[in-house]
C-alpha cells in the first residue's frame, strides 16, 4: 500500500426537497383543503475515524462525496424522503483543514470520533404549512435549501509515542528493524526511506509505538531534500530520539542540522524532551568512542547513550531511556488535565505548520 498523508476532496451536502402544493379532491368532500407535505432533508457530509487504515491513499482516487437530495413533499400530506449522509472514513490522527490549507476545521485524535463537514439543506414548506383561519387554500411552498460544497484538504499526521530523528543514513530505519517486527527498506545510500513507518517496540514488558520519518539535511525547511513534510508526524510524539551516526566525520554538525530545522519548523517541537544516541559505535573502537562520544556531549550540553542498531549494544538502555520520558509526558498530561479541570484555565489554540 502506498503511503500518502495529504489529499484534497471536494465535498457536496443534499440540497432539501421542495415543498408540494396539493389539496385533496375527494368524491364528496366539499371542502378537502390543502394537503401539500413538506420536502425531506438534504444528506450530510461526515468525516469518521476507523480502525485498519494508516494513509490517505483511498481519497488519491475519490475525490469527489456528494451526499444525496432530499426528495419533494408529495400531496396526502406525504413528507419527501431525506437524502442519504455520506461518510469519509480517516485513519486516525487526520486533520481536517480549510481550502487555504491553514485553518483547522477538526483535528480527529480519537477512533470513531465524527465530525460534521457539510450539513444538508432543509426541505421546503408544502402548502399545508401555510393554512390559517384566513387563508384556507394557500397556493404556495417553499423551495428546499440548497446544500454546502465546498474543498478541503486531509493531513494525516501519524500517532506514535516516540519519533525517530536524525541525518539520512544515520540508523533510524535500521534501529526499527532491531527493536520492532517493522521491516523498513535498509541500504547504504541515503534517502532510503521515503515514507513513515511505524513499529511497536516493547521493553520490560511494555510496549509503544516509534515512527521513522525520511532523514532531514541542511535546508530542509526550504524544501531541501524531500523537504519537512514529514515532520509533522512526530508532533504528537512524547519523546524523540535523535540518533547520530558514530561513524561521520562531522558529528557535532549533524547533530546542530537535526536541531535547527527543528527550531525553524516550529511549533515548539525543538522543546520536546530528546534523547540522543551516537548509533553504530560497533564500527568503532574505544578510542574512538570516547572522542566522538566526548565531542558530542560537548554539543548536546549533557549527557549521549551509545548504541548500535546493527549489534544491539547499548539498544535496550536506550528503549528504556525512551520509555522514561514517555511515561513522564504521559504523567504531565494527567496532571494538566486535573489542573484544567479544578481551575479552568483558558485553552491555547494549538500550532499547526
Amino acid at each position: 500500500m502506498k503511503f500518502l498523508d495529504l489529499a484534497k476532496v471536494q465535498i457536496r451536502s443534499g440540497a432539501g426537497g421542495n415543498g408540494c402544493i396539493s389539496f385533496r379532491r375527494e368524491k364528496y368532500i366539499e371542502y378537502g383543503g390543502p394537503d401539500g407535505g413538506d420536502g425531506g432533508g438534504g444528506g450530510d457530509v461526515w468525516a469518521e475515524t476507523v480502525d485498519g487504515l494508516n494513509t490517505l491513499i483511498d481519497f488519491r482516487y475519490q475525490q469527489h462525496f456528494f451526499a444525496k437530495n432530499g426528495r419533494p413533499g408529495e400531496g396526502n400530506q406525504r413528507t419527501g424522503k431525506d437524502g442519504d449522509d455520506i461518510v469519509l472514513r480517516v485513519p486516525v490522527g487526520t486533520e481536517v483543514l480549510d481550502e487555504d490549507q491553514e485553518t483547522v476545521l477538526a483535528d480527529m485524535t480519537e477512533l470513531g470520533q465524527r465530525v460534521l463537514l457539510a450539513k444538508g439543506g432543509n426541505g421546503g414548506f408544502g402548502n399545508l404549512h401555510f393554512k390559517t383561519s384566513t387563508n384556507q387554500a394557500p397556493r404556495r411552498a417553499n423551495s428546499g435549501q440548497p446544500g454546502v460544497e465546498r474543498v478541503l484538504w486531509l493531513r494525516l499526521k501519524l500517532i506514535a509515542d516516540a519519533g525517530l530523528l536524525g541525518m539520512p543514513n544515520a540508523g533510524k530505519s535500521t534501529f526499527l528493524a532491531a527493536t520492532s517486527n517493522a521491516r523498513p527498506k535498509i541500504a547504504d545510500y541515503p534517502f532510503t526511506t521515503l515514507h513513515p513507518n511505524l513499529g511497536v517496540v516493547g521493553v520490560d514488558g511494555a510496549e509503544f509505538v516509534v515512527a521513522d520519518i525520511p532523514g532531514l539535511i541542511a535546508g530542509a525547511h526550504e524544501g531541501r531534500g524531500i523537504g519537512d513534510r514529514f515532520l509533522g508526524h512526530v508532533e504528537r510524539c512524547s519523546v524523540l530520539l535523535h540518533l547520530v551516526d558514530g561513524t561521520s566525520e562531522t558529528v557535532a554538525e549533524d547533530y546542530r542540522t537535526i536541531i535547527n530545522e527543528l527550531e525553524a519548523y516550529g511549533g515548539h517541537l525543538a522543546d520536546k524532551p530528546r534523547v540522543t544516541a551516537l548509533n553504530k559505535i560497533d564500527a568503532l573502537d574505544d578510542e574512538q568512542r570516547a572522542e566522538v562520544k566526548a565531542t558530542l556531549e560537548a554539543e548536546v550540553g549533557g549527557p549521549v547513550m551509545m548504541m548500535s542498531g546493527v549489534s544491539g549494544e547499548g539498544l535496550r538502555e536506550v528503549l528504556r531511556a525512551v520509555r522514561a520520558q514517555i511515561e513522564e509526558d504521559r504523567l504531565r498530561y494527567r496532571k494538566s488535565e486535573t489542573s484544567e479541570g479544578e481551575g479552568g484555565g483558558e485553552e491555547s489554540e494549538p500550532w499547526h505548520p
